[in-house]
């Protein structure tokens, strides 16, 4: 209740509401990364996948007193690419409330010791040199914490446990086959592979931020409201 008496007054005012995964870097700028870097950066999601210079400077502007009027970019998964700018969202007055959503939103960084061991089979097999999770976390602790330090109030959505999240992913890949009217979808296997490139935040979430965030909305089992906890 108390959350919907929240969303009720919010619509009421000027709102503004984006994702993080609007922000993903385009998959020429992935495949590059992917080049240069690690060949797991072609895979969007991780911190180092988005234009952060692109997200800190919408956050400030959305922020800035002096608004002038600005656009958002959309992706579209369904290419694994960014969508063209006629299709990005216009905004023309300064909003009373800015939501910015998105997996690994007010994430932080582990401590380098932390990396050393791998956290599944991925890591072990495609990170051995560690490359790959030592600049996600690089990313984590320079640019990201640097955008998620505008965040006035930080809700943190968690979930019973990473094992869930697994298991929801492909709960909704099952739908997608039934409605997706041809669009590709993954496997079991794809999509088993596909979310252990999230475990390692996400495991780090689930024990850091029901301790810092502004407010932790707790999920049951079966995907319902669970609780509500203000710090």
């Amino acid at each position: 209740n108390v959350l919907k008496i929240i969303l009720k007054e919010a619509y009421k005012l000027e709102t503004v509401i984006f994702s993080i995964d609007d922000f993903y870097k385009t998959f020429r700028e992935r495949k590059k990364m992917s080049k240069r870097i690690n060949s797991l950066f072609l895979t969007r999601g991780v911190p180092g996948t988005h234009d952060t210079k692109m997200l800190f400077q919408c956050i400030k502007s959305l922020k800035d007193n002096k608004f002038k009027k600005l656009t958002i970019p959309k992706f579209d998964k369904s290419i694994d690419n960014r969508s063209s700018k006629n299709k990005w969202l216009k905004i023309k007055k300064k909003p009373n409330i800015v939501i910015f959503e998105g997996w690994c939103v007010g994430a932080t960084a582990q401590k380098n010791k932390d990396l050393n061991l791998p956290i599944n089979k991925l890591e072990k097999h495609r990170d051995k040199k560690k490359i790959w999770r030592q600049k996600v976390n690089s990313e984590l602790k320079k640019n990201y914490n640097r955008i998620f330090n505008l965040i006035d109030k930080l809700i943190f959505l968690k979930v019973p446990s990473f094992k869930f999240v697994c298991k929801w992913r492909l709960l909704q890949e099952k739908k997608l086959r039934i409605t997706g009217k041809g669009r590709k979808t993954m496997n079991d296997k794809q999509i088993e592979n596909f979310v252990m490139y999230y475990e390692r935040i996400t495991k780090h979430m689930l024990k850091t931020l029901p301790k810092t965030a502004d407010a932790v909305i707790g999920i049951d089992e079966k995907h319902r409201l669970k609780s509500i906890r203000f710090n």
